[in-house]
């Protein structure tokens, strides 16, 4: 078959897509909460009872990653066992229960000629994921578009392509089961790479696109895509411990920020830390992060306090690791910690550890990311830990959407206005 031959057929594919989900956004726009609930349980109780299916799509998926050399950072995105597929179950449950977006009022006031204007959600209309490694993406994005109204196309990662058709099947017998249309949800049936490319041109079917991944993936999106851009850049995230910091609060957030799971977007990589805490603080830290398996690159200050930190270089400080390393530099005060966060960081997820409101005041209004939080682990940076039910991904642009992606992020407004025959001077 000829490249030009493949290049129809990929438009072909995608355009029959393109016209099913703009159909069934239209339909789902105006769909009544009862029946969205019903779709997502019915999901839900799919998975629940196609376990076994999934767990076998997912290790033919683990086989060919291996295979192929992956790192064990993806192996571990990738992979599915019960308590993880049990968690995406969970997770469509509680999004079925979260209050329907569609339809509500967000502002609302009359204006002196007595107009009365009201503001409402509406849906986006069909939304184009492009992800890779994580086949619950496929749960959580048809989940988050079907209760707030959107169709979605999904074009999961080529790794993960039987563990995400077995999870989309389950999607639509819940579609199917609540009578709503089950081309609301999507999955693109093509490993072929060039229908990516398609994707991105979808002007006429497609209103947004959101990409999960790395960063090679996001910046290939927004360069290429003539369709707005929910961007989902690199988590650069960092751990500030300032001079007031609690001991035992700054050793726990730490370790726990950086090695609970090392593969996800909200690990810490960057350890900042007050000079002040140097001789008493930072050597329980360090500590506990190699107790814990954890590699440790620091600067010269950081490599005083432990021999077994290794030299950090300018390069680490950018570093997105995946993996269990972590960067650590000491600062003189919490001007050169933001300083490190404005140069260094993606606009994901930034903690202080500190017991000086001041100190949280000025961390809080001049850190500029999606997520700012004191005395917490970044790994909170998820929308099932911010009562969204679920996530799509964190947003670290400013536009439209910031932070975790749930269902509000994914509507936008129109202006319902009412009058008594007035007309304008």
């Amino acid at each position: 078959m000829t490249e030009v031959q493949v290049s129809k057929d990929i438009r072909s594919i995608m355009q029959k897509l393109g016209n099913r989900a703009r159909s069934a956004a239209a339909e789902l726009a105006r769909a009544p909460n009862e029946a969205k609930i019903v779709a997502l349980r019915g999901a839900a109780n799919a998975i629940r009872g196609h376990l076994g299916d999934i767990l076998m799509a997912n290790q033919k998926d683990i086989a060919a990653a291996q295979a192929n050399g992956v790192t064990d950072a993806f192996i571990d995105r990738l992979h599915l066992d019960e308590a993880r597929i049990e968690a995406v179950a969970r997770g469509l449950d509680d999004v079925a229960v979260l209050p329907d977006p569609v339809g509500e009022i967000i502002g609302d006031w009359t204006r002196p000629n007595g107009l009365h204007i009201t503001r409402v959600r509406v849906p986006l209309g069909v939304i184009g994921v492009i992800y890779e490694s994580r086949p619950n993406v496929t749960a959580d994005a048809g989940g988050l578009c079907i209760k707030s109204g959107n169709a979605a196309i999904l074009r999961g990662g080529s790794e993960s392509h039987n563990s995400s058709r077995a999870i989309a099947d389950c999607l639509i017998h819940g579609l199917k089961e609540s009578g709503l249309p089950e081309f609301s949800v999507q999955l693109v049936p093509t490993r072929d790479r060039a229908a990516v490319g398609e994707m991105l041109s979808m002007t006429e079917y497609i209103d947004v696109i959101i990409p999960r991944g790395g960063r090679a993936l996001t910046e290939r999106i927004a360069d290429e895509s003539r369709i707005p851009v929910f961007k989902h850049l690199d988590g650069i995230c960092h751990v500030y411990v300032d001079s007031s910091a609690d001991p035992e609060k700054a050793v726990a957030i730490t370790v726990n920020a950086k090695m609970r799971r090392t593969g996800i977007c909200g690990a810490a990589e960057t350890l900042l830390a007050h000079k002040d805490v140097v001789p008493t603080i930072l050597p329980l830290v360090i500590e506990g992060l190699i107790e814990a398996g954890c590699e440790i690159r620091g600067d010269v200050s950081t490599q005083a306090v432990d021999a077994r930190v290794v030299p950090a270089t300018e390069q680490d400080w950018g570093t997105e690791y995946l993996a269990p390393i972590i960067s650590v530099r000491v600062v003189e005060n919490i001007e050169q910690a933001i300083a490190h966060v404005d140069r260094y960081g993606s606009n994901h997820t930034d903690s202080i550890v500190t017991e000086d409101d001041a100190s949280v005041a000025e961390f809080f209004s001049r850190v500029d990311s999606g997520i700012v939080l004191h005395n917490a682990s970044t790994q909170f940076a998820d929308g099932r830990e911010f009562g969204m039910g679920a996530e799509i991904g964190i947003s670290t642009g400013k536009l439209h959407a910031r932070g975790p992606v749930g269902v509000e992020q994914l509507t936008s407004y129109k202006y319902l206005v009412r009058g008594q025959g007035q007309v304008r001077p």
